[in-house]
């Protein structure tokens, strides 16, 4: 509809090829968005900022759009970095269509930060939906049958955000701070040193240099970013930290990624032991306390103190029930279902309690969280909770093996009190 209002050819069918590139050229633009490793640990005093809608900004502050990457009749001076594609000069179609969208978005966005009750539900709909509605749109740039997309457009958009966001560690690093992690469109910041610009001047002066936004999102009393598990490299997504000012008893004082709470397929006693032992590490600040406190809610699980329904697993079926090869809860799950007489397909959640995990066939081990199960394997959970206990103590250094060895020390002391 845009196309035709605007009087845009819309293609009948795609047929443009990629241009050709020498060998170099494919090198530098066949990249992504930036990633730094993360540093590893609980960093105190943290700020993190989020460049607004940096994809979609770029394409409409850069004039990145199919029709006007590498016009060589109308370019402008400068080029794409990187990989040195022309830009014209003249507004392109798909930035001239974003640009309301962004400003929309980003009025919502103000107003929602005054909003209470059903005005600020209906606010954050829209924020999200136009969020999605950009995203898609810089993501069809590098589908090749995309009518309004082409390959080098997306590689442009993407090495534009390399150079914003190299550039912005470089000069937040100028300016006193330290990067403990970056990704994509956010960064993180703690203080180099006492005499550290400002966080509201560093992102002033980087919005005015890229004529896009660069929004102060929240400040952390501490922050944890958490290695891959098994490694002592940072997990690029897994993170977990207090909010500056918040007393830590309610959930919305953390903001958590990645970790056990936040997926979906986590049983509610496991993410609610999870957030408990995070609650306990912003009083210790050491991994032994938050293990001790894991001591406590093995034994309500050992001693079956815990609800069936608590301990309910809920995982995506990816393939019909006949068709996995590998014995796993999940298809165990949906042939106990089929023989049930209740058929789950590929895409659907599968809810279950795990009864044994050491049943020969899955299918014996688990009950569906429909038959009202009532007994749980207490080892397989357990496994599950140290697991989850690991997430939050690994940054602090300790190992799944270490939150073992204390948690011995810890049984053979409760048993030597009886003595």
């Amino acid at each position: 509809r845009a196309a035709r209002e605007r009087g845009v050819l819309v293609p009948w069918n795609k047929w443009e090829p990629e241009s050709f590139k020498p060998v170099r050229t494919l090198h530098n633009a066949d990249r992504g968005g930036v990633t730094f490793q993360p540093d590893v640990g609980l960093h105190e005093d943290v700020e993190e900022l989020d460049f607004a809608s940096l994809y979609p900004n770029i394409m409409i502050e850069y004039n990145v759009s199919p029709e006007t990457v590498g016009c060589e009749r109308h370019s402008r001076l400068d080029t794409v970095p990187e990989v040195g594609y022309p830009i014209c000069e003249r507004e392109g179609f798909v930035p001239g269509v974003l640009e309301p969208m962004v400003d929309d978005r980003a009025a919502y966005k103000a107003e929602l930060a005054e909003a209470t009750g059903e005005r600020a539900r209906r606010l954050e709909n829209k924020v999200e939906a136009i969020k999605w509605i950009l995203v898609s749109c810089f993501g069809y740039q590098g589908y090749r049958n995309a009518k309004f997309g082409r390959i080098e457009a997306h590689e442009a958009i993407n090495a534009y955000a390399r150079e914003i966001l190299l550039e912005t560690k470089a000069y937040a690093e100028e300016a006193g701070w330290a990067l403990p992690h970056g990704i994509v469109d956010s960064v993180w910041l703690s203080r180099r040193r006492p005499d550290a610009t400002p966080v509201e001047e560093v992102c002033a002066a980087l919005s005015e240099r890229f004529a896009i936004d660069l929004e102060h999102e929240h400040t952390f009393e501490w922050i944890c970013f958490v290695p891959r598990r098994g490694e002592s490299t940072g997990a690029l997504n897994r993170y977990f930290g207090k909010l500056a000012g918040r007393s830590g008893d309610a959930v919305e004082d953390y903001k958590l990624r990645g970790i056990e709470c936040r997926q979906h397929s986590t049983p509610t006693f496991v993410a609610r032991a999870q957030l408990d032992l995070i609650r306990t590490l912003d009083r210790a600040r050491e991994p032994a306390p938050v293990v001790d406190r894991l001591a406590r809610h093995r034994r309500a699980l050992s001693a079956g103190e815990v609800p069936a329904e608590d301990l309910v697993v809920a995982k995506r079926a990816t393939k019909p029930a006949g068709a996995y090869d590998r014995d796993t809860h999940v298809a165990g799950a949906m042939r106990r279902a089929a023989e049930l007489g209740v058929a789950y397909h590929a895409g659907q959640t599968v809810r279950y309690v795990v009864t044994d995990d050491d049943a020969r066939r899955p299918e014996h081990g688990v009950r569906l969280a429909f038959e009202g199960p009532e007994g749980y394997d207490p080892a397989f959970y357990d496994r599950e909770l140290v697991r989850a206990a690991e997430s939050v103590v690994s940054p602090l250094g300790w190992t799944r093996g270490d939150v073992r060895d204390h948690l011995r020390g810890t049984t053979d002391a409760d048993l030597a009190a009886y003595g």
